[in-house]
């Protein structure tokens, strides 16, 4: 009946907006893509018609299991567009193979936009492999010796430069779960620890420090008083003039 949302107002003022699905029933996934694409589409009109192209605030769209909320329209060109209107969006995804299965022949156009990407462990395949190609190769020095035995024994030395790969397949396959891989367009990717939460000076805010810190949905979303029989509550009628009085 009324919109509660205002996804245009997103950009003018620090909000926190929360999309919440089933991970294991995906009837309303439509949903949750469908508020995607109107929400970077008015932003963009926004930013262009109100703030001359970019939003005050940057907004900021954390899309965990992104192969599982079904397909942003036209998200691959959202992609390389909204960044410009200090919009954007990180794809959490289990496996790049999921993001191929969505969006086709566009997966390479989506992930060509993003100018960071984080590995944090995985055996898929095609993820893998891309990441072995994204590495690169290291230049290794490579050292033989050979011993002829015969009627007069001879030794030789071979010096060689070879090309290796800075981590093969099998060594993404098994690296610790205890580090993770970046590469942010520009700078070489680097093997960093994964960032202890528990470190965090925030930490001490969430449900995992304490349950009491706990979200409770229901009750956020419970507006209504509930009536009991029996019970008596006041009723005050305002009228148009009392609206008046109080604006003044």
């Amino acid at each position: 009946m009324y919109d509660e949302l205002d996804l245009d107002m997103l950009g003018d003022e620090r909000t926190a907006l929360f999309l919440i699905m089933s991970d294991t029933d995906g009837t309303f996934a439509f949903l949750i893509s469908l508020i995607y694409s109107i929400l970077f589409n008015r932003l963009c009109e926004r930013a262009d018609d109100v703030y001359g192209g970019r939003l005050p605030i940057h907004v900021r769209c954390l899309i965990d299991e992104a192969a599982n909320i079904g397909q942003i329209p036209n998200l691959e060109r959202l992609m390389a567009t909204i960044r410009s209107r200090e919009i954007s969006a990180c794809l959490v995804l289990q496996a790049q193979s999921q993001l191929k299965a969505l969006y086709k022949d566009n997966m390479d156009t989506i992930i060509g936009n993003c100018d960071a990407s984080l590995f944090l462990g995985g055996k898929e395949e095609t993820t893998l492999k891309s990441w072995n190609s994204l590495l690169g190769k290291e230049t290794i020095d490579l050292y033989n010796t050979s011993v002829t035995k015969g009627n007069q024994e001879s030794h030789g030395q071979n010096f060689q430069k070879l090309g290796k790969d800075l981590m093969s397949v099998d060594e993404l396959a098994v690296m610790d779960g205890g580090k993770c891989l970046l590469q942010i367009r520009g700078v070489r990717p680097f093997l960093s620890r994964k960032y202890d939460i528990t470190k965090h000076p925030n930490y001490k805010l969430l449900s995992d420090f304490n349950e009491k810190n706990a979200f409770n949905i229901e009750k956020f979303l419970s507006t209504r008083m509930p009536m009991r029989p029996g019970e008596r509550y006041r009723n005050y009628e305002v009228t148009a003039e009392d609206l008046a009085s109080q604006t003044l």
